[in-house]
């Protein structure tokens, strides 16, 4: 195989720049495929050696065929080694495009563990991982055993959307028909789920050769869906390093990578430590690097940048050659982000030395810290988000459709 190798880089989302420019430090052609919507984004373009775009449908979605008779074309005369998915929305397509080619990496089957939430739960009972109680919404009869079981709250919400998008809460059988039912020919793309009230916690790792080389444990102090529905703002901070809470949620996650056939990628996890039971169960998890500034949050806590030592894993698989992980620090970080009431938030006003990074993004504020001592980092955001609270903050209801 030539030295240098060629990635195709799917990013339907303007995320990635990182891993863009560490693809190409390590030697490779990069390619990038992304909505037309986003021509005018900052790409790291000096890092890419061609863009191609792709026109969304008017549902927001893509035509795959569409995407398969492009990629096809551009074939004739390039060729294409590795692709890679950088947003959630995107893994489903890589994974069918890697089958159509025959190109290496995960398959449709081993995809769907880590995008449809339905086929997660089945799979996680399978192997005895503690999920909420749950049921799809084919077939009646099952809801009605379903709703004869379950203790209210339940929760609705779709097999592939990402974050809070879409979840709708019910506290009755008669509200949980009434969903269904409204629903119609949708009801497919959906399951139901016991609400478990607990702490919610994220599992940052990088995996290679099906093993996990690098976890970070974090808890959000306020989730991504009680941000989404009660306009909070979000928080999460980093568990305390080799903690009982830090060992079992690295437990858990190494049990659903395995089972779920997790190879070499990085990937972000959810879990909730029961209320009620102490124990952690799994909700959901993705083969790419989370969301809202969490990788920088990592990076912050442990020196490790998921973007750019995903890459390189990437690469390292592709070519057959040895990966070292970098040194990896023990701090601890948290971060916080608010939607603001005003376009150019002066976020200069915090001013601590723990500061590690500032948003810079159109009516959003945000700020991440980092500090040696964990109740230093938690004292910092209590503190920010009171300020943030009186004099920017703004909320916006979640979407039906995520939006680009």
């Amino acid at each position: 195989m030539s030295a240098e190798l060629s990635f195709l880089c799917i990013s339907t989302y303007f995320k990635g720049n990182e891993f863009l420019r560490a693809c190409k430090q390590a030697g490779n052609k990069v390619y990038l495929l992304t909505n037309k919507k986003l021509e005018h984004r900052p790409w790291a373009r000096e890092s890419i050696d061609e863009i191609f775009y792709v026109e969304e449908r008017y549902d927001g979605s893509f035509d795959i065929n569409e995407i398969t008779l492009g990629l096809a074309y551009v074939m004739r005369s390039r060729k294409i080694d590795r692709i890679v998915a950088l947003d959630d929305f995107d893994v489903e397509k890589a994974a069918y495009l890697r089958e159509h080619f025959r190109i290496s990496g995960m398959g449709q089957t081993t995809s769907r563990h880590f995008r449809d939430k339905l086929a997660m739960r089945m799979k996680a009972a399978e192997a005895c991982i503690h999920v909420p109680m749950f049921s799809a919404l084919f077939n009646d009869n099952e809801i009605f055993e379903f709703t004869q079981k379950v203790t209210f709250p339940c929760v609705v919400k779709p097999r592939s959307e990402a974050s809070a998008t879409g979840i709708r809460k019910v506290y009755n059988a008669e509200q949980l028909w009434e969903v269904v039912h409204h629903l119609g020919d949708r009801r497919p793309e959906y399951l139901v789920e016991q609400f478990r009230p607990g702490d919610v916690f994220h599992v940052d790792s990088l995996s290679i050769g099906g093993e996990i080389i690098f976890t970070r444990s974090s808890q959000y102090l306020s989730t991504p869906m009680d941000v989404a529905h009660g306009g909070g703002i979000f928080r999460s901070v980093t568990v305390p390093i080799g903690s009982e809470d830090d060992k079992a949620l690295q437990e858990i996650n190494s049990q659903v990578m395995k089972a779920f056939g997790m190879n070499y990628s990085a990937s972000h996890s959810e879990y909730i430590r029961d209320h009620e039971t102490g124990d952690f169960i799994f909700l959901e998890t993705a083969s790419r690097v989370g969301g809202a500034h969490l990788a920088e949050m990592v990076e912050a806590s442990s020196g490790i940048n998921l973007w750019r030592e995903w890459a390189n894993i990437e690469t390292a698989m592709a070519k057959g050659t040895k990966y070292v992980l970098p040194e990896v620090q023990n701090h601890y970080s948290g971060i916080l982000i608010s939607l603001t009431r005003q376009q150019y938030p002066n976020v200069m006003a915090f001013d601590d030395p723990e500061i590690y990074w500032r948003m810079d993004e159109e009516y959003h504020i945000g700020v991440i810290v980092k500090a040696d001592n964990r109740e230093r980092v938690i004292e910092l955001l209590e503190k920010y988000a009171k300020v943030v609270y009186s004099d920017f903050h703004a909320s916006a209801p979640v979407p039906d459709k995520p939006a680009n």
